[in-house]
């Protein structure tokens, strides 16, 4: 890898941004393009890696941001709109975004693009996210672009403000802890470092096709948490409410709250009996599947990272 390496990241302040940023400048020999829209949690990527550029920009938006995809020999999209309670939102920031990002990548003929899907594409839920993810992925398959299209499961690690990181602050805060009905809902979690190693190794490699990235382990959400509660060194009693009356909490908390960290068509998704494709990435990818209980570990317990909190 040269130092010519231009690589450019969008949604590069969220939870895979920042991780996958963190990686390549260890690494060396990449210069990278930050783009996002949140100034505060673009000032958290500045402050850890002050050679990055960094541009504080919605893609949801032409603008000046466009012009940095010039020279740019890999783009990685990785802007989403995960949670909230409104369609306008996933539509803007999942479709309308793309576009843009799209007529950008074909105006300065970017040769390589990183994909990042979703699992949801396969699943049985209908929400927002799903239908916009679905239509994301489609939009950017179409354009002929050389590209790797990865649909990672529900991810966790340093900076993730939402499901696992926000259930985890909120474990350490309350004496109980709910869980909706019996907590027996599968699920199939992907440690977020592992994720950018994946993201590095397809830009290295070059590889296209379309790859379904599940976590390696499967557990019941019931026995995730418990695992939380281990690594994160919490008191809180785990308890099991019925499901209905779960739901219901989420949906008066929505009604207070403009951007809430779970929503009830979340708590619709997690319950949805789905199994994902499990493939040997780390074969595919020369990628090392970190255990659950080390990734946890690493998770909380770092000394810097763990401490970090990013704005929704």
């Amino acid at each position: 890898m040269t130092d010519s390496h231009k690589i450019v990241i969008t949604g590069a302040a969220g939870l895979v941004g920042q991780n996958l940023i963190h990686r390549l400048v260890s690494k060396g020999g990449y210069r990278i393009v930050a783009i996002d829209k949140n100034a505060h949690n673009a000032a958290i990527l500045s402050r850890f890696h002050p050679s990055v550029e960094v541009v504080i920009a919605d893609v949801a938006e032409p603008g000046p941001w466009t012009a940095t995809l010039a020279g740019a020999d890999t783009v990685v999209s990785g802007h989403a709109q995960i949670g909230g309670t409104e369609e306008a939102e996933f539509v803007r920031n999942n479709i309308t975004a793309t576009q843009h990002l799209l007529d950008a990548l074909l105006a300065h003929r970017v040769p390589y693009l990183v994909n990042i899907s979703s699992s949801v594409v396969n699943s049985a839920a209908v929400d927002f996210y799903t239908e916009t993810k679905k239509a994301q992925e489609q939009m950017l398959l179409e354009s002929g672009i050389k590209q790797v299209v990865l649909r990672p499961t529900l991810m966790f690690g340093w900076f993730d403000r939402k499901h696992m990181g926000w259930l985890a602050r909120f474990m350490k805060r309350v004496p109980v802890f709910p869980i909706p009905g019996d907590g027996r809902f599968l699920r199939q979690p992907l440690f977020v470092g592992d994720f950018c190693e994946i993201i590095i190794a397809a830009a290295e490699q070059r590889k296209t096709g379309t790859y379904n990235i599940s976590g390696q382990e499967k557990i019941d959400y019931i026995d995730l948490m418990r695992a939380v509660k281990r690594a994160v060194r919490a008191r809180t009693a785990i308890v099991r409410i019925p499901y209905r009356a779960f739901w219901l909490l989420l949906k008066l908390n929505q009604t207070v709250r403009s951007d809430p960290p779970f929503t009830t068509k979340q708590l619709e998704a997690l319950s949805t009996p789905d199994v994902f494709e499990v493939i040997d990435w780390p074969s595919l990818f020369g990628v090392r599947a970190t255990p659950l209980d080390e990734a946890l570990h690493e998770t909380f317990q770092d000394p810097v990272y763990s401490e970090v909190v990013l704005e929704f």
